[in-house]
């Protein structure tokens, strides 16, 4: 059994006892001016009375939690518990008093006022004292000056930081002086640093203080405001660091101080944080067992870390990659604790395989991350791209059927709209694929996709290879000088994922509000800009041609779509004739004996036909797919 007394904390308990003893005994010098009082007050400052109130009040300390507590990080919430324990106490000395014939009436009220008030003092003044002491670099010892830095942001990510760095100069920060949004805050002070201006009068507060950094510590931060400030400091050479968003925040280390990192492009592409419906996600995943094919990747592992924040009962990882599966299963158990992880080195489109895993561990929620998506390697690698994508969806679509999954979420792509390339191609099957079985009658399994742009930082995105270039000096290479990708960040796409399987569940597809378009040319001048060079000066931006089946603008939904808002303001459903299911499945077999067969240029061109002419209810094949009938994507939702 924990002793509620830390052995540690034991000094804690005698200096208490003694502050216990002064406050009673100052209470009566308080209460009558210097003198002890009338004479028979006297009686209450003899020793036996006054150890008497030492023994009642450390027990209810205790009772409080005062020496299993680390003092060096008191908040207001301890605070709130001291109050609450003197309170008690006081309360406890005064039953005990009538219960042992004391007379606690003929003490006056005075005194237990001002014992109330005094032992507060002391206890929270010895308290605050202690951290004071902590905090105070040790007396003679050199401490060299740190880095002079201003922070933006003067809210609680801020004081955390700002506390961190006046509480350990070791970690080379000299915190100069705070700006922040609210000019309301303007010349308060912050753990004793000064709110110097607003964020418009940075420009003549970094020119005026001259610091050697400026640190933004906003974690909600959007995109644009990071870059405004960005562009401020860089006009007054101030290099510039930052807390990281919210979702790295969550997911990374409790001190502030040591995720402090250099600006990165990711931070000025990223939105507001998106708000989630916790309850309706926590409605389908908590004790469910999860499965998750393609768990080793950029979005299955992320997939996989906020799952496993829900609580399922347990969370299936399937890869057929051996490095990233291994990855993603140790961060879970080492570094997030989850233990209730099975890993599975298994090909998704194994159907042999896969209806032993359902018959394992009887998966009640399926996401499907599992996809080839380099478009170049899938034009030269056709008959892979066909199986792994569109076949594999097939078999895990089948078998999570078979076994009863309650649901299953396909992660889809805007290659998907429009497709020309066999990338984009294979996956405007998957989502027919989710489409047909979610009408399905025979089945109680609910189906849905989620279509999303280009995700940053995820391997082989444009931004690594941006980075690599430019370390080596450039050149940086670029398709076209017009041409624009949607971004989103990985943990924002990954929720959106989440919460749209929440909402859907009869074949319907889903697109993600990406918000504006990027143009690479300029993603790639704010890279090299960030690394400190200028474009055309220090790296040189050149322009190399689109790549076969490549697009200068991708789209988030065709003509022949309509899009209307869904429950949640950021996710948008796509809705069509809904496709031949008889006609789908015969196809599907086709492409799956040419695959088998090896016939590559019959796959091609095998599936340019199909997906350039589907088979529609109601829609004749050639009559483009019913774009008739369907409300353009002009006259739709447009992204925000």
């Amino acid at each position: 059994m924990r002793s509620p007394v830390n052995r540690h904390r034991l000094w804690q308990v005698g200096v208490d006892a003694v502050l216990i003893a002064a406050a009673w005994v100052l209470s009566f010098y308080i209460r009558f001016d210097g003198d002890t009082g009338p004479v028979y007050y006297h009686r209450y400052l003899d020793w036996d009375v006054v150890l008497l109130v030492v023994g009642i009040t450390l027990p209810v300390f205790v009772a409080f939690g005062f020496y299993n507590r680390w003092w060096r990080y008191v908040s207001t919430r301890d605070m709130w518990n001291v109050v609450r324990a003197v309170a008690a106490a006081e309360i406890a000395v005064f039953l005990v008093f009538t219960l042992l014939d004391i007379h606690p009436a003929k003490v006056p009220r005075g005194i237990w006022i001002v014992d109330t008030l005094l032992l507060l003092a002391l206890v929270t003044g010895s308290r605050l004292l202690a951290r004071t002491l902590i905090e105070r670099p040790a007396a003679g010892a050199i401490v060299a000056r740190g880095k002079e830095v201003i922070i933006v942001g003067a809210g609680d990510a801020a004081q955390l930081i700002l506390r961190e760095m006046l509480r350990s100069p070791a970690l080379g920060y000299t915190p100069i002086g705070l700006v922040d949004d609210d000019p309301r805050k303007k010349n308060l002070r912050l753990h004793g640093i000064r709110v110097l201006g607003t964020t418009t009068e940075l420009p003549h507060l970094l020119r005026d203080r001259r610091p050697d950094e400026l640190l933004i510590a906003i974690p909600s931060a959007s995109g644009d405001v990071r870059e405004r400030i960005v562009e401020v400091a860089r006009a007054e050479r101030v290099p510039v660091k930052t807390l990281p968003g919210l979702h790295e925040l969550i997911a990374g280390d409790f001190n502030l101080a040591v995720q402090i990192r250099p600006v990165e492009v990711e931070d000025l592409l990223g939105r507001e944080p998106v708000e989630v419906d916790i309850d309706s996600i926590a409605g389908y995943l908590t004790g469910e067992v999860v499965l998750v094919t393609g768990a080793g990747g950029s979005i299955g592992a992320e997939l996989c870390r906020q799952i496993a924040r829900i609580g399922p009962t347990r969370l299936v990882l399937v890869d057929n990659g051996e490095p990233g599966l291994f990855e993603i299963e140790r961060e879970l158990v080492d570094e997030r604790e989850f233990h209730a992880t099975a890993a599975v080195l298994a090909d998704a489109g194994n159907a042999t395989k896969m209806r032993q895993v359902f018959e394992k561990y009887r998966p009640g929620v399926v996401f499907h991350a599992a996809a080839y998506k380099h478009v170049p390697l899938m034009e030269a690698n056709p008959l892979e791209a066909v199986r792994n994508n569109t076949l594999v969806t097939r078999t895990v679509a089948d078998v999570a059927v078979e076994f009863g999954a309650k649901r299953l979420v396909l992660v889809s792509t805007d290659k998907a709209v429009n497709a020309k390339t066999v990338m984009g191609q294979s996956k405007a099957l998957c989502e027919w694929l989710v489409e047909a079985w979610g009408h399905r009658e025979d089945t109680e399994t609910r189906f849905c996709g989620v279509r999303f742009g280009n995700v940053l930082g995820s391997s082989g995105s444009v931004i690594p290879i941006f980075r690599r270039q430019i370390a080596r000096g450039g050149p940086v290479t670029v398709t076209h000088p017009e041409m624009t990708r949607y971004f989103m960040t990985i943990p924002e796409a990954v929720q959106l994922v989440i919460q749209a399987g929440a909402i859907g569940g009869r074949g319907q597809v889903y697109v993600l509000d990406m918000g504006e378009p990027v143009k690479i040319v300029e993603l790639a001048d704010t890279m090299i800009r960030l690394s400190g060079k200028e474009p055309g000066a220090d790296v040189e931006v050149e322009f190399v041609g689109a790549r076969p089946g490549e697009k200068l603008h991708e789209e988030l939904w065709s003509e022949a779509e309509t899009v209307t808002p869904s429950d949640h303001e950021a996710i948008l459903l796509v809705t069509r004739p809904p496709i031949d299911a008889h006609w789908l499945e015969e196809e599907l077999d086709e492409l799956e004996r040419l695959v088998d067969d090896g016939e590559t240029l019959e796959l091609v061109g095998r599936l340019n036909a199909i997906v350039g002419d589907p088979r529609r209810a109601g829609i004749p094949a050639g009559d483009g797919a019913g774009a008739a009938e369907a409300t353009p994507a002009s006259e739709a939702v447009q992204p925000s």
